[in-house]
């Protein structure tokens, strides 16, 4: 995966997924004391950056591939995106989904149009189940972050992010991003070593869960002792993608770990000073920029909010809570 494939990802995307913005609040800068730009995956089309990365790997099958069917798994964002990306173009699609994901999530991904099969995460094997429909229904499987299209559809968010940088006169920032299997930040990561090479991406991950931040430090994959129990399921992954660990190494900063509470205290900020609505998972990013930023160099931090379906109830819960 490299930067030509990102670039020709964005144009395959233009027109089917937005150019979310990148703001900036007085009010997160003094939290921060350092300057903080948040870009807002959250308003992406189905409410998360897997949209680019869905619509980015399923045009880019051959049409004699495609009219199979996709098949993917996934606690709730990606399976929103390829369930869109497959409708749009007049396939079916399955998505393996597991049991404990929140129920809007569930609920909006078969509005979309899939077949849902839902599983028990702490004790099945997400990946085993993929290949085994996939092999007995002959669908094209989707990986949500191990697959080189995927991660060039996500890589599309950091040319957007070099890009808007720039127009606030930033090329030197600190990136923080969301990290799960790491499709998200390696993408990123790779767009901006070409288009913004001084800003330096570092993954965030919740507590417990901060398996990247430990491959990073060990030099070697390193799994999750839990596969389930956080709020944070959006990006709650056993271990680094085969694919996307070499790109982490080679492109990114250390990583950041930071609480379910930040996570949520972060939550309230983007609805406080920006009227953003992120998931406990698409906001750890900001929680490190807000709370954790002694661990950075740079004067201006870049944070990603990339997503924002959250469950209604947990949200005015933490409103209430942390407000």
């Amino acid at each position: 995966m490299n930067i030509d494939m990102i670039k020709a990802a964005a144009k395959r995307l233009d027109g089917n997924v937005r150019r979310t913005p990148l703001l900036e609040s007085d009010a997160l800068n003094r939290i921060a004391e350092r300057r903080v730009l948040v870009k807002a995956e959250c308003l992406q089309t189905t409410g998360s950056f897997k949209a680019r990365g869905s619509w980015a790997a399923i045009s880019a099958l051959p049409e004699a591939e495609r009219v199979k069917g996709i098949i993917a798994f996934s606690s709730g964002n990606h399976a929103q995106g390829v369930a869109r990306a497959a409708a749009a173009h007049g396939v079916p699609s399955v998505i393996i989904m597991p049991a404990d994901a929140p129920q809007a999530k569930i609920n909006n991904t078969r509005t979309l149009g899939a077949e849902v099969i839902l599983y028990d995460r702490a004790h099945e094997d997400r990946d085993a189940i993929g290949a085994r429909l996939a092999k007995e229904r002959g669908l094209v499987l989707i990986k949500p972050f191990d697959n080189a299209d995927v991660i060039a559809g996500q890589g599309t968010t950091g040319l957007e992010i070099a890009e808007q940088a720039a127009e606030f006169g930033v090329t030197d920032a600190d990136v923080l991003v969301c990290c799960g299997g790491g499709g998200l930040t390696s993408g990123i990561a790779v767009a901006l070593a070409d288009a913004a090479p001084d800003m330096v991406v570092h993954p965030v991950e919740p507590d417990g869960f901060d398996d990247v931040t430990r491959s990073l430090a060990s030099g070697r994959i390193e799994r999750n002792t839990r596969l389930a129990g956080s709020l944070c399921d959006a990006i709650i992954t056993p271990q680094p993608g085969d694919m996307t660990f070499p790109l982490l190494q080679k492109y990114c900063g250390p990583g950041v770990v930071v609480s379910e509470e930040d996570a949520q205290r972060a939550m309230v900020a983007a609805y406080t000073h920006l009227r953003l609505v992120a998931e406990p998972g698409g906001a750890v990013a900001l929680a490190a920029a807000l709370y954790h930023a002694h661990h950075l160099n740079k004067d201006t931090l870049i944070a990603t909010i990339s997503g924002g379906n959250v469950d209604p109830t947990l949200f005015a819960d933490t409103l209430q809570k942390f407000g």
